[in-house]
């Protein structure tokens, strides 16, 4: 027993790592391919983890210190050094999966999701690291197809885009929570000034609203990318919009909007009524936040923040014919 010699394995992610005894280089292959999940057919190449040299000489393979940390490899698989981490920087380390579009099959391999299936199937908890554009993206995939990349059953794909697209929902809710606050303070900060100086009664206030940056514009619509996204692709899709996307499609009119999302025309009024309602409950919400700061205030301040109100979210009463 004293020619056994004790090692480490792993696999070229370095996600996965055991410590063998073994007596000879054959022996590491063998055990090594057993511990990692690797076919005993398939041909491996073991090399150093720490600088990827290639081991093939057993005499050479004795010789090495005990507890030497060793790689297997695949035909197409390659070592690439450890990326070292700290603080914000452990998203860096997410590994690259290796794709040959040869070992592939079908158009499955060149879709968008794809990659980030193989990403998830090395390991799940990379979901932490994907933008809300990947999670979208597998949330779009074919279930039965995303479910063979996992190797899930098709059930448990399903339940994963069912959990991924509540958190999605849930994202977009937060975010037009953190514009309608905005809104709000937008309107307290035009009722200061104006209690500062007064000045004329603001014409064209739908003019006034902002595009936010980095939010492409559809040149033929006017909308931004993001807008007819969630207007054509999601349910309950008012609830999704931000206060000045309901009042532009409020105010396009039921023809107009038909175009833009080549809806017919019941569909489309249905949008355009359930748009007007979700303005008229958020009008109402922030008259009443503003019912109840003036009520804090003195009487002579309760005029100004209605008109305020008014003047930060604007009502739909002409834009629904």
């Amino acid at each position: 027993m004293t020619d056994r010699k004790p090692c480490k394995v792993c696999n070229f992610t370095r996600q996965k790592s055991y410590g063998l005894v073994v007596p000879s280089l054959d022996e590491l292959k063998v055990k090594g391919c057993e511990f990692l999940g690797f076919s005993p057919s398939d041909p491996v190449t073991v090399v150093l983890e720490d600088d990827g040299t290639i081991v093939e000489d057993d005499a050479y393979f004795l010789c090495l210190p005990l507890n030497t940390k060793f790689m297997l490899l695949h035909e197409k698989e390659s070592w690439s050094p450890a990326r070292r981490m700290d603080g914000g920087t452990a998203w860096m380390a997410r590994e690259s999966v290796v794709l040959e579009t040869d070992s592939m099959d079908g158009p499955s391999a060149e879709a968008p999701w794809w990659d980030l299936a193989q990403q998830l199937k090395q390991d799940l908890t990379n979901i932490i690291l994907m933008s809300e554009a990947d999670l979208q993206t597998l949330v779009d995939a074919p279930c039965a197809e995303l479910a063979s990349a996992l190797d899930f059953q098709e059930k448990k794909a399903e339940d994963l885009q069912e959990t991924l697209q509540r958190v999605l929902d849930r994202r977009e809710e937060e975010r037009q929570s953190k514009e309608l606050l905005q809104l709000y303070l937008k309107a307290v900060g035009k009722e200061d000034s104006q209690q500062e100086e007064p000045s004329q009664p603001s014409q064209g206030g739908a003019g006034d609203v902002d595009v936010p940056d980095g939010m492409e514009v559809d040149s033929a619509s006017g909308f931004m990318s993001r807008t007819l996204m969630v207007l054509k692709g999601k349910t309950s899709p008012e609830t999704r919009l931000s206060t000045e996307d309901l009042q532009m499609v409020v105010s396009r009119g039921v023809e107009a909007m038909e175009q833009v999302l080549g809806w017919d025309r019941t569909k489309t009024s249905a949008l355009l009524q359930a748009c007007e309602a979700e303005l008229t409950r958020r009008l109402q919400q922030v008259q009443a936040v503003q019912s109840i700061r003036s009520n804090t205030q003195p009487d002579g301040s309760g005029q100004s923040s209605e008109k305020s109100a008014e003047e930060g979210v604007e009502t739909p009463a002409q834009g629904s014919d």
